[in-house]
């Protein structure tokens, strides 16, 4: 009988069907290579968040401010708002940015807002003549503020996701998390049409949401296809985010310094 063969010396090749034992690293992948300042950056989104609260504040002065703190895409600009002050923020004082499940879900909104406005737009309420955001002032301001909110801010919002933000390795189960926030809004604008008296103007703030007019069959109906919409955009997302290059990577400084030859 031989003795078995030590696996610590290490000019002996490794035994088959053993794995050497790896021991684990307490130190994050992130923590290798430190982020950096990018004042344009944060310019950038500091431009970004300052024009969303802007347009969001002229709905408020041309319209209800209840009815248009009630709309989707409202939400989805506050929520923009608040993502790119942050991400600003972190950009200037070099900072890892946020959680892709949070900039993905802000541009996520956002632009399912825009598609709903551009590719249906009978969905907006009777009477609203600037958009989708509740206003019945069809004035400049009002006319400016609704094309910011629909078209400005959501390809502001997808520039800055792949020109400035390096990929997050998001997760397809995220995909489905993203839609907790839909499905709470769909049951918020129900029960607000249900609180609402039947004689109010602004009772269901989509037609196709309308329970009153279609009954709830057809309205889940309708819900539902926006929800696959809406799902098929996320996995869409979450895919472009594992397939993307990153725009924000830079070479390795190696330490070493070339200088012109003496003579």
């Amino acid at each position: 009988m031989t003795a078995p063969i030590p696996r610590d010396i290490p000019d002996l090749p490794r035994i088959p069907g053993t794995t050497p034992a790896l021991l684990p690293s307490a130190v994050p992948a992130r923590a290798v290579v430190p982020p950096v300042r990018r004042p344009l950056t944060a310019a950038y989104r500091l431009a970004l968040a300052l024009t969303a609260a802007g347009a969001v504040t002229v709905q408020l002065l041309v319209g209800d401010p209840a009815r248009v703190l009630s709309h989707f895409s409202t939400q989805s600009t506050l929520l923009l708002a608040v993502v790119m002050l942050a991400s600003a923020r972190r950009a200037w004082s070099a900072r890892h940015p946020l959680p892709g499940a949070v900039t993905g879900a802000a541009l996520l909104y956002v632009v399912m807002a825009a598609l709903v406005q551009h590719v249906l737009p009978h969905v907006s309420t009777p009477g609203d003549t600037t958009g989708v955001t509740g206003a019945t002032d069809a004035s400049w301001p009002a006319v400016l503020a609704a094309h910011t909110l629909h078209t400005v801010l959501p390809l502001a919002a997808a520039a800055d996701w792949l020109l400035l933000s390096p990929p997050a390795r998001t997760h397809l189960r995220q995909a489905a998390t993203w839609l907790l926030y839909p499905l709470a809004y769909l049951a918020f604008t129900l029960t607000r049409g249900e609180l609402l008296p039947a004689t109010s103007p602004d009772r269901y703030l989509h037609p196709f949401l309308d329970a009153a007019q279609h009954g709830y069959k057809s309205v889940l109906a309708n819900a539902l296809l926006l929800g696959l919409a809406l799902y098929a955009l996320a996995v869409l997302l979450v895919a472009l985010d594992h397939t993307r290059p990153n725009p924000v990577r830079r070479r390795p400084k190696t330490g070493f310094r070339l200088r012109p030859p003496v003579g």
